[in-house]
């Protein structure tokens, strides 16, 4: 017993080993056991840690003092790092639906692309509004949109619902303020502006393939009518409804702002005073505050929105926050445990002896743990946490990381399936039944997943 314990916590093989139950197990505490995959992630670290051979004092601290702890330190580190930016994330996108941005924005662009262009016009708003609104709000804000559309076009539903789907999709794996891609980048240590460039130039692709050419074919073959009792009341039109750049603008300050820091810091002298600027408002907490308090005051308060009915929206907006924090900062820890004892090196060190590119290993990790428990947030967590050690000893540039980012991201949303709470709000909002749920949105989600991944393999060849 004691050799092939020691086997475990110093051979390789034994450390591979250790890796493949502790990824077996937390799968099956969440997929059979239906545990939540934040207590799981806890569990299984603990448990990996001390059959590795962590001292409990290192793992946990002491009852003075557990600060450096790999506990503390594991969820603590990446915590500091995003919950600031997917709060105020959160609060931005709760604005803009309050404040009937969303509908602005849709209509513009129905009257812009005309009747036959209506699902581009569609697809469009989703990859607008995608990128302050998280995924599950943006449908339930757009799907009234895509029915009346549907109707009045007289085609199937998923005609118009695929490209919308494919935009909130994209931006929400590819960009920030979602999630999964500032969970990576903080995992990951790599410049949220890049995220962006990488995410803009590998998501655009992936969303016209996936949604608007896939979404076109599919939307012809798979025929789903509108119910009538889908088709929403005629809303009293808003006397004086936000205007079409105001929203443009709002979304687009922190992106500009994170993207400004980016750049200054590559084109301009190290301590100059501009630089200092760029840095202090391209920094992703203080550019998204910079947003929410535009928002707050030229979609809230000058419109007349009292600050009672904005504090009420802004807490029911930030709870279901709470569990995801809680899923990223255990993913955190989960990978803290790994790079401690070991196991996340001898993981690098056999995908470098197999021959992969890290980019390939860490996008093929990343689609078998969500294919598995259908979690995004819980597969980019993991992924990220098993291959830290990798980047860390691969001297790799800010746009190669961000290209990995994106990768990890890619995988976690391919094959979205029955276990993927996603499925089910598509299908239900949507009209589908499990097999039309399959053969749209779970091909649209793979075709999304690949072309991403392929565009960023693509640019990795070139950087």
């Amino acid at each position: 017993m004691t050799s092939f314990v020691d086997w475990l916590q110093h051979d390789t093989a034994g450390l591979l080993t250790l890796a493949a139950i502790s990824i077996a197990v937390l799968l099956v505490l969440i997929i059979k056991l239906k545990l939540e995959p934040f207590i799981a992630l806890i569990v299984v670290g603990v448990g990996v840690a001390l059959i590795a051979g962590v001292s409990v004092v290192e793992l946990v601290g002491t009852p003075t003092s557990a600060a450096d702890s790999i506990l503390e330190k594991g969820f603590g580190g990446i915590l500091g790092h995003i919950t600031p930016i997917i709060g105020l994330g959160t609060v931005l996108g709760a604005m803009m639906e309050r404040s009937g941005g969303a509908d602005v924005l849709t209509e513009r662009l129905l009257k812009l692309f005309g009747p036959k262009g209506a699902p581009l016009a569609m697809g469009v708003t989703g990859l607008v509004l995608g990128i302050p609104v998280f995924f599950d709000i943006g449908i339930f804000i757009l799907a009234p949109l895509v029915y009346v559309a549907a109707k009045r076009g007289g085609k199937s539903l998923v005609l118009y619902a695929m490209p919308m789907l494919a935009g909130l999709s994209m931006t929400h794996a590819f960009l920030p303020p979602h999630p999964g891609p500032v969970a990576a980048a903080g995992l990951l240590h790599v410049d949220m502006g890049w995220i962006i460039i990488m995410g803009l130039a590998c998501g655009i692709p992936a969303w016209f393939v996936s949604g608007v050419v896939w979404g076109s074919w599919i939307g012809k073959r798979v025929i789903i009518e509108v119910p009538d009792e889908f088709i929403p009341e005629e809303k009293e039109a808003d006397e004086n409804p936000p205007p079409l750049w105001l929203i443009s603008f709002i979304i687009l300050v922190p992106m500009v702002l994170i993207l400004g820091a980016t750049v200054g810091n590559v084109v301009l002298e190290e301590g100059s005073t501009l630089l200092s600027v760029l840095i202090f408002l391209g920094t992703p907490t203080i550019a998204l505050t910079i947003a929410v308090l535009l928002a707050l005051y030229l979609l809230g308060t000058r419109r007349g929105i009292t600050a009672q009915e904005i504090g009420a929206m802004s807490a029911a907006a930030l709870k279901p926050v709470g569990m995801i924090l809680l899923v990223v900062g255990a993913g955190a820890f989960f990978g803290a445990v790994l790079r401690a004892t070991g196991v996340g090196q001898a993981l690098a060190d056999s995908m470098d002896a197999l021959g992969l590119p890290v980019i390939l290993s860490a996008y093929l990790i990343s689609c078998a743990l969500r294919i598995a428990q259908g979690s995004a947030t819980v597969a980019i967590v993991t992924t990220a946490g098993v291959i830290e050690p990798s980047i860390a000893a691969g001297n790799y540039s800010s746009p190669q990381i961000a290209l990995i980012v994106i990768a990890v991201s890619a995988g976690s949303i391919i094959a979205s399936h029955v276990n993927d709470g996603g499925f089910w709000i598509v299908s239900r909002y949507f009209n589908m039944s499990v097999k039309d749920t399959l053969k749209t949105w779970t091909v649209l989600e793979t075709i999304l997943s690949v072309v991403g991944f392929a565009v960023a393999s693509l640019i990795w060849v070139l950087v």
